[in-house]
């Protein structure tokens, strides 16, 4: 059950989001849907009470022919997930609640602080800033906030979120959470900027047995932050088995790229003509990414950096990037990089490799002898071109804009693969979790 907002469709245009289904749906068989009144769901005059909507999911549960669910519920959702797990638990084979109140003034605890929220929802929503109070760790991240932007739009209109949210000013299911009698998880961060932790704490002191584990950080959203810890908890407590420790180290090709001479260029066209050619920059640089199955790791001002499975790919993204801007009169210098890279953390020294190989008109291409078995790729103009010691140069292309010259270089290794780069051992150490709540 998701929060007062939500569109099953657009979740699946999030990485992080689809990361976290995905993974959901490997011990399970996941089934979503947006509440009455919220995204892809029918509209309604009046919103429905919880107890309608509770309705709502075993109407669900027939359609897909399940007899009995595990009921994941997150933030507000969670009350209606633990309202059907008291009221139906024969159709409810474990509760799961993430980030949930028992009423709401655990998520505004004030009229004044929600007359607040929903001035910012009157002035703001769609504009993506309310991320600052679901997801703070991901407000700087431009992509993120757009894509939150949209969420925000999809899920609902400023007046129906109104709606939704004076309604759930009446959740109370605090007298409920004694009856609930099916096996729970409560789940909650224990910084979390949405709704205080002390809810979660209550709601595992109330409900029968329920089992608690609290968690670091601050974000309210599942999927942001450190979810596989939110996913490992949930699949040990359905399936009775932790699952092994996902890598956090891959082998992968970093892309970074920027304009050329972007300097001089943005004083010839000016701020206007400049703006503009930003922004069909990063709409033609997210083109590529998807086509070429890049993921984006950053991609601001005039630049960009993206993963990719190998270093050929990489190299047609690059080169479908330039030319495409051609016709614009600008171009790209751009650096590879292939290792291992970080998953988390926006493929960390990985990036850093890669732009210091990026040439900057430079006479020869730079090498990081520090990483052996890696594999390095710069382009330049071509002045004395000198690739580093122990490289082969595997091919030579067409320049990236007419007349000019590419030269792409990898290091030792068929295809541009590094020999002998294997991942290094690695070790994940848990955070230490509260795992029940006090009497």
């Amino acid at each position: 059950m998701p929060g007062f907002v939500s569109n099953v469709e657009d979740w699946w245009e999030e990485p992080s989001c689809v990361r976290f289904f995905e993974r959901l749906a490997s011990f399970s068989r996941l089934i979503l849907f947006d509440k009455r009144g919220t995204g892809l769901s029918d509209r309604v005059a009046e919103m429905p009470t919880l107890e309608e909507r509770a309705d709502d999911i075993h109407a669900v549960l027939d359609a897909v022919d399940s007899p009995a669910a595990a009921i994941f519920g997150v933030s507000d959702g969670g009350a209606l997930a633990a309202l059907f797990a008291a009221s139906r638990p024969e159709r409810t084979s474990a509760l799961v609640l993430y980030g949930t109140i028992a009423a709401f003034i655990s998520w505004f605890p004030t009229a004044e602080e929600l007359e607040r929220f929903l001035r910012l929802v009157d002035d703001t929503w769609g504009t993506g800033a309310s991320l600052a109070r679901y997801a703070p760790s991901m407000a700087p991240d431009a992509r993120f906030r757009d894509w939150w932007a949209r969420h925000e739009r999809q899920g609902g209109s400023p007046g129906a979120v109104k709606e939704l949210l004076r309604m759930s000013a009446e959740i109370d299911i605090r007298p409920v959470l004694p009856a609930i009698h099916v096996p729970a998880l409560v789940l909650h961060r224990r910084d979390d900027a949405a709704v205080t932790v002390e809810a979660g704490r209550y709601l595992a002191r109330h409900i029968p047995g329920a089992q608690y584990v609290e968690l670091p950080g601050v974000d309210h959203l599942p999927w942001v932050g450190n979810s596989e810890a939110v996913l490992a908890e949930i699949e040990e407590f359905l399936t009775g088995t932790r699952p092994a420790a996902e890598p956090e180290r891959m082998l992968a090709t970093v892309l970074v790229a920027s304009i050329a001479g972007a300097t001089p260029l943005a004083l010839r066209l000016g701020d206007r003509r400049w703006l503009d050619l930003m922004e069909r920059f990063r709409a033609l640089a997210r083109r590529e990414f998807e086509r070429f199955r890049g993921r984006e790791l950053s991609l601001s001002g005039d630049g960009f950096a993206a993963r990719f499975d190998g270093p050929a790919r990489a190299v047609r993204c690059a080169e479908a990037v330039s030319q495409a801007l051609a016709p614009l009169g600008a171009d790209i210098r751009a650096g590879l990089h292939t290792g291992e890279i970080e998953l988390a953390g926006g493929a960390g020294v990985a990036v850093q490799i890669a732009s210091w190989i990026l040439p900057r008109r430079c006479s020869t291409l730079k090498h990081a002898d520090e990483h052996p078995g890696d594999t390095h790729c710069g382009w330049h103009d071509g002045h004395g071109f000198q690739p580093p010691a122990g490289a082969a140069v595997v091919q030579r292309a067409a320049g990236l804009d007419a007349g000019r010259r590419a030269e792409r270089s990898f290091g030792p290794g068929r295809a541009g693969c590094p020999q002998g780069a294997l991942p290094h051992d690695h070790v994940r150490h848990r955070a230490g979790h509260v795992r029940r709540a006090g009497d």
